[in-house]
């Protein structure tokens, strides 16, 4: 069979990976294009990892999303390194190159600027500082994006600080870091508040993080999508805020993977986001 008639062959790589979102929504865009190929979940062991990742192109597998415990991992696997996968110190996109090597990239900060654009088009970055709560994966993502895109100033608290000061000093000094018991105070004259933790997440504590900061003018973000609408998102359109939800990253960052993978850049609307949630 020749190369060009093979099926593609995509898929989300971890463990677990049950409960990935990622499956649903590349089977929509796929049907929606009627576009040739599969997109499937793939639950692998960190034992695994490395021989999975050798093995997949030779069953035509032209890419994988990755997730947890490995976006960290396939870097060292990978053959060409984007300089924000680099700096993020994690991959989410992997493309199988037609030379035979393997190039990591990360899509998280461009899919959550993306989703910010999209829902609130009225942010602007140079409007003032970022609060940002974590200090995870998801927020070294959120603060890279957020530093390119202009933001003159981060505020960032995380329940264990020591992940606050590395990240202050990996990303410099518009990077300001508070103590997780000062994450209110943090808040006052904010332009944008992003919570990256999972508080506040079906099954998950509430994030219970004092809101008195917020003016109507604050822009709030949870990148939470299950459920759609966190309390945090509640309460800060109570006060009067633009809020911004967890979904439409999801979308965003998927788009650029789909679009090597398959040879058609997705739309991401809400056709893309009703997909996703009738699951």
């Amino acid at each position: 069979m020749a190369e060009q008639d093979r099926i593609p062959l995509a898929g989300v790589i971890g463990s677990p990976v049950a409960h990935s979102l990622s499956p649903v929504l590349h089977a929509h865009w796929l049907a929606r294009y009627g576009l040739p190929g599969h997109y499937v979940p793939l639950d692998v062991t960190q034992a695994d990892l490395a021989e999975a990742i050798r093995f997949l192109p030779r069953l035509g597998f032209v890419g994988l999303n990755v997730t947890i415990p490995h976006k960290e991992t396939v870097l060292k696997l990978a053959d060409i390194v984007t300089d924000r996968a680099s700096l993020i110190g994690a991959a989410n996109t992997l493309i199988y190159r037609q030379d035979g090597k393997l190039h990591a990239d990360n899509t998280d900060g461009y899919g959550f600027i993306a989703n910010l654009r999209q829902q609130a088009p009225h942010w602007h970055p140079a409007t003032g500082p970022a609060a940002v709560l974590g200090a995870g994966g998801a927020a070294r993502a959120v603060l890279a994006a957020l530093l390119e895109a202009g933001v003159p100033e981060i505020r960032i608290a995380n329940r264990t600080r020591a992940r606050s000061d590395l990240m202050r000093i990996e990303f410099g000094a518009r990077v300001t870091v508070y103590d997780w018991v000062e994450a209110g105070a943090m808040l006052e004259g904010a332009a944008t508040l992003v919570n990256t933790t999972a508080l506040g997440m079906t099954g998950k504590p509430e994030l219970r993080v004092p809101l008195d900061g917020l003016t109507r003018d604050t822009i709030v973000c949870d990148l939470v999508y299950a459920p759609l609408q966190t309390g945090l998102l509640e309460e800060a359109a109570a006060r009067g805020c633009s809020t911004v939800d967890g979904l439409g990253m999801l979308v965003h960052q998927a788009a650029p993977g789909f679009e090597r993978w398959f040879g058609h850049r997705p739309d991401v609307d809400d056709l893309a986001r009703r997909a996703l949630l009738k699951g």
